[in-house]
């Protein structure tokens, strides 16, 4: 099993920053993708940004420019700094890892974070 814990939420004024951090852990082989989403109230989870093993990342549009992901493949973390924030930018984020492991076989699976609440005030 594999668990991922995510910090780093918070409230914030408009324009304020802020960084949130998933560290993964448990049966890793290695994890090929890691990322985050995000969930407002009433809307449904959209991609915020993801980032593979060989650093190649992508990004929402309505985030391009003031979040950079970044991840320590040494010590299965992602990192999501996050800039310029607006009150739009508010919702649960959620971190996600395809992971690979292995028991007889190697398999692939997605593991998600519990989120962590970001707030940002007008």
């Amino acid at each position: 099993q594999v668990q991922l814990v995510e910090s780093g939420g918070g409230l914030v004024q408009a324009g304020g920053s802020l960084r949130l951090s998933c560290a993964a852990s448990g049966s890793i082989v290695s994890i090929n993708v890691m990322g985050w989403y995000r969930q407002a109230p009433g809307n449904q989870r959209e991609l915020v940004a993801t980032i593979t093993s060989g650093v190649t990342t992508t990004y929402a549009d309505s985030v391009k420019g003031r979040f950079t992901i970044s991840r320590d493949n040494a010590k299965n973390t992602v990192y999501l700094q996050m800039n310029s924030l607006k009150p739009e930018d508010t919702a649960v984020y959620y971190c996600n890892a395809r992971v690979v492991g292995r028991s007889i076989y190697y398999y692939t699976r997605d593991y998600w974070g519990q989120g962590t609440q970001v707030t940002v005030s007008s």
